[in-house]
């Protein structure tokens, strides 16, 4: 600060044209040298926090939402049964079958399930089971064997496993007995020695076949099983013990579902080969143990939708059928009223329940009873007398189960103890490690609950102890998501107090470094020298910080906590160091007019606008056609009333506006179109020649004069820029030949591979060497750049190239009419206050709440070359046949470098037109870049909110790459401007000291 403080003094005594005596001038390089060494220290330690905490931060999303909701240690509460209503319980589970096919009729007006639809009307109870997205085939089946849905810290494996170990029905059965797919049967039974289980090879899941010989394989396997036992004592001995469990995954419809989608004739006829299997297993065990005493249930992990995909929560995927029947299975009832649920609790697909049943299912006079998918585990574990799952948070489905007044309560008891139990552990773990530990206050007296059932159980009061049982269950539910988030309001307080300190930080840098106002509150005396104060300040953040890190030691955090705490702290340790600069600032806002803070709020709302609309185009990209319509005539206007003579200038931005605005509305998933490869290679020679007859002939006209300057032109620079045109011109010929001759050969010809690797390499190359004007030097890297991008072009996104440039054209044009509107009106300024816009020592000047739109414009512009033809979570980015003309032969990092590469192409034309302007309208780079990341963090707190850990694997998986974009936001820029130095550090604009009078613009 005393720094700044000074050298805004000397400015304002010595001035920055050398007026004053050679004393005095080189007393103040000695103050610009001393500046400049600090700024930079200064700044390299902005840039290493900045990547230190938006790395530390991204981590939280994963302590925060990303949790695993299991814990271990619960002891497994069987239910007080005499006898369990079932010796043994078939599962019968049909991936990817959804509930309207399944009960719906064919054409001909016959039903596809003929005996499960006979069970539903005589034998059994019916309902839709719903499931909970992300409705894939692991979470599905997790839900129903074991009890819970998908475990949020799975996004660790990929979403490939569980990573905490878990219980199951069939952990508590005695023995369990499974056959199906290779993905399935592993997670339940390969570490379970009490199993007898098969897959068959993932060599037989062939999309290409019709899958249902899956499914028999399966009941082949069983058949076998039983068959074998007639010769093997101690086979027949085991089968014929209780508590078994017999699980069947049929995956038939799940493939032919995304192979033909679920409206084929193949995939309606495997409803009719599973249907099958359900009567074949039933007369197989019936005859076996000839005892009724087996239980069956049929269902479904999750449906498919009409594109033949799941995943996500559309009714077509979380509503699956559900069939149970046999002992312990109530018989069918008439339908009464319009509730489909026995539960109290909500559905989890969130969807709108209690609807009549379709009048085509034919059922609407069958009651129908729809469960939780989650519900089917403590079901199962109910019927045949076991624990339920120590993980469940399933509600016991008591519509299904034929017991007792008496067994109905002791069920329902022993789920809720379950859950309450996992409650109860949650909570001592929590308290054991906390000093300021916060119950659940509504089960704190959980014990007089329980005894009170247990009282009104004994006085045969069953209605009242079953009320009191479920409303303790359900509060149980709501206990376990209260210590699921326990920590969530302390650590996202924590980050959000992080991001905005950070935030706070490099404003006060912009305004200290690169604004006049050190120097205002210097020359007003709003600042004094205090370095004992900071040093009291920052004693005091240490204390803090030891204080802190104490108490998350006693509490045995996780050494994250740490970090995030000790960086927020450290952060508003260095804001509140500042406090001179805040308190002079306070005065000085204190003292401007009020039209000042008119423009200070219209800046800051169209600045809130902007940022919002960036939010929101990360899943709406056509807000950007809205944006450009808009900013066209808006652009347009401003230019006719910027430029006092008639010009066709606004007419060419409000086109190129409008044109860049067509991109995002067209598919992220490009189509192929080689011919429109091949003419973007002629508009982009159209645009080259047309912006070199500009830079040759205009540069006489004063308004051009910034951008059209040249220190020296060569013969080379002509030569070189019809080298350019030439490789351009070969590019566009080789993308013909090389689709041309892969297509009709299915190979790369060798020496098309080499010319097309020669034309790319080298053509990156020579914009280093052309000439050095603003003009010159973008259209050499306009053209520069164009024969890899088309070269890894397949369709429309080539000519997305040159709508990018031309409106990269048009941007420069209206700050350059902008600058020369400046010059004008400086003219007319005595020097004194002309002086205090420059930076000693450069060219550059201050920056100016006007200023702020470039850093702004710029991050639009940056993300319309992410989203202008798709983004790095769509088909479109990783389109492998953009790669062909460079390599065939599968290579998987060569071709993702290749993919990644052209993604990149845009970014570095945007960032080379941006670096052009602040050299145009002189304004400090980094000063800029600096406001790019203050205004990146303020999105990067709004996605920080937006992450997701439920829903579909997709929606997850985006939300977590949106906040993750966003935050690698202060390297990603930061890379990507220091390799693009290397086109635009030559570039040269007119000094001002040998401009022409500005009084005669």
């Amino acid at each position: 600060m005393f720094l700044v403080g000074e050298l805004g003094r000397s400015m304002r005594s010595d001035g920055i044209l050398g007026v004053g005596g050679s004393d005095q001038s080189r007393a103040t390089a000695v103050v610009v040298a001393s500046r400049r060494r600090w700024l930079k220290r200064r700044e390299t330690w902005l840039v290493v926090l900045g990547v230190a905490l938006h790395a530390v931060y991204m981590l939280s999303i994963f302590d925060i939402y990303f949790k695993t909701p299991i814990v271990h240690g619960m002891d497994p509460v069987p239910p007080r049964f005499s006898e369990p209503p079932a010796k043994r319980l078939v599962l019968l589970i049909s991936d990817g079958l959804r509930a309207d096919k399944f009960f719906e009729p064919d054409e001909e007006g016959k039903y596809r399930a003929p005996f499960l639809r006979n069970i539903i009307k005589n034998q059994g109870r019916w309902g839709v089971s719903h499931a909970r997205p992300p409705t894939e085939s692991r979470p599905g089946h997790v839900a129903i064997i074991a009890g819970f849905y998908e475990d949020p810290s799975a996004v660790t494996k990929g979403w490939k496993a569980n990573p905490v170990e878990f219980d199951s029905v069939f952990n508590q059965s005695r023995h369990t007995f499974a056959f199906g797919s290779p993905d399935i049967i592993p997670i339940f039974c390969s570490a379970l020695p009490h199993s007898t289980w098969n897959s068959y090879p993932h060599e037989y899941e062939d999309f290409a076949t019709d899958a249902s010989f899956l499914d028999e394989w399966s009941f082949d396997q069983f058949e076998g099983l039983l068959n074998r036992s007639h010769a093997d004592p101690k086979l027949k001995e085991l089968l014929h013990q209780d508590k078994l469990v017999v699980f069947l995954h049929l995956l038939g419809c799940d493939s032919n579902g995304h192979a033909h989608r679920p409206y084929s004739s193949i995939y309606l006829n495997n409803v009719k080969v599973v249907d099958k299997i359900a009567e074949r297993v039933y007369h197989l065990l019936e005859d076996y143990y000839r005892d009724n005493r087996t239980s069956y249930i049929f269902t479904a992990d999750h449906g498919m939708s009409d594109k033949g995909s799941h995943g996500d929560g559309h009714p077509t995927n979380t509503d699956t059928p559900l069939v149970a029947w046999g002992a312990g299975i109530q018989y069918p009832k008439p339908a009464s009223g319009n509730s489909h649920s026995d539960s109290v609790t909500t559905f989890v697909d969130k969807h709108a329940h209690d609807m009549p049943t379709p009048y085509d299912w034919g059922l609407r006079r069958v009651e129908r009873v729809d469960v939780n998918q989650a519900d089917i585990a403590p079901l199962m574990s109910t019927l045949l007398g076991l624990p339920c799952p120590v993980n469940s948070v399933g509600n016991l489905p008591l519509g299904y189960m034929k017991l007792n007044e008496a067994e109905e309560v002791e069920a329902v008891v022993a789920n809720t103890k379950q859950i309450l139990n996992q409650l109860l552990r949650k909570s001592y773990i929590k308290s054991s490690n906390s000093l300021f530990f916060k119950p659940f206050k509504p089960l704190v007296h959980h014990s007089f609950s329980l005894s009170q059932i247990d009282e009104l159980i004994s006085a045969k009061s069953y209605e009242a102890a079953m009320k009191l049982a479920v409303d303790l269950r359900n509060l149980s539910l709501e206990g376990l998501h209260y210590f699921q988030t326990y920590d969530w309001l302390m650590l996202m307080t924590v980050i959000t107090l992080g991001y905005t300190g950070w935030m706070i930080v490099l404003a006060l840098h912009v305004l200290q470094c690169y604004s006049s106002l050190s120097g205002d509150l210097s020359k007003k005396e709003h600042l004094s020298v205090q370095k004992k104060d900071s040093g009291k300040v920052y004693i005091s953040g240490c204390l803090l910080m030891a204080i802190l890190s104490v108490l998350n030691l006693v509490e045995h955090s996780p050494p994250l906590y740490h970090a995030y705490i000790g960086m927020t702290v450290f952060l508003w340790t260095q804001i509140f160091s500042e406090y001179r600069l805040i308190r002079g600032l306070w005065k000085y806002l204190r003292e401007r007019r009020a039209d000042y803070f008119i423009k200070l709020l219209f800046a800051a709302a169209v600045a809130v606008v902007i940022v919002e609309l960036l939010v929101h185009s990360f899943t709406e990209r056509k807000l950007y056609t809205w944006f450009f319509l808009i900013a066209g005539v808006v652009a347009s206007i401003l230019l006719h009333f910027s430029i006092p003579w008639r010009s066709g200038i606004p007419v060419f931005v409000c086109i190129s506006c409008w044109f860049l605005s067509v991109f995002t509305l067209m598919p992220a998933e490009i189509p192929d179109n080689n011919n429109l490869v091949i003419t973007s290679g002629a508009i982009i020679i159209v645009i080259s020649l047309a912006a070199k007859w500009l830079d040759t002939h205009a540069e006489g006209n004063k308004f051009w004069q910034s951008i059209t300057f040249h220190e020296s032109r060569t013969q080379m620079c002509s030569m070189l820029y019809c080298i350019q045109i030439f490789l351009v011109g070969v590019s566009s010929v080789m993308v013909f030949l090389s689709t041309k001759h892969r297509t009709q050969n299915q190979e790369l010809h060798s020496s098309h591979q080499f010319i097309n690797w020669l034309v790319a390499g080298s053509s990156m190359v020579l914009p280093l060497f052309s000439a050095n004007g603003i003009l010159s030097r973008l259209s050499s890297i306009f053209l520069g750049f164009a024969p890899p991008f088309l070269l890894l072009s397949i369709g429309y996104e080539a000519v997305f190239y040159s709508a990018l440039a031309v409106v990269l054209m048009a941007w420069i044009l209206f700050e350059n009419a902008s600058h020369h509107s400046s010059k004008v009106k400086e003219s007319s300024l005595s020097e004194n206050n002309t002086e205090e816009h420059i930076t000693i020592g450069s060219d550059e000047r201050y920056l100016q709440l006007s200023d702020v739109r470039i850093p702004l414009v710029f991050m639009v512009l940056f993300n319309v070359a992410f989203f202008g033809t798709g983004n790095f979570a769509s088909i479109a980015s990783f389109e492998i046949s953009s790669v062909y003309r460079f390599i065939t032969i599968f290579s998987p990092f060569l071709m993702a470098a290749l993919l990644i590469f052209k993604l990149f192409i845009p970014f570095m034309l945007v960032i080379c037109a941006f670096s052009a302007i602040t050299k145009l309208v002189r304004v400090p780079r980094l000063g800029c870049y600096f406001l790019v990341i203050l205004f990146s963090d303020i999105m990067t707190i709004h996605f920080f909110f937006l992450v997701k850990n439920t829903g579909s694997w997709m929606e997850i998986g985006n939300s977590i790459s949106h906040f993750g974009i966003v935050s690698a936001q202060v390297v990603f820029v930061l890379l990507l401007f220091a390799l693009t130095n290397l086109y635009t550090r030559s570039i040269r604009i007119k000094p001002l000291s040998t401009s022409p009078s500005l009084k005669t613009l």
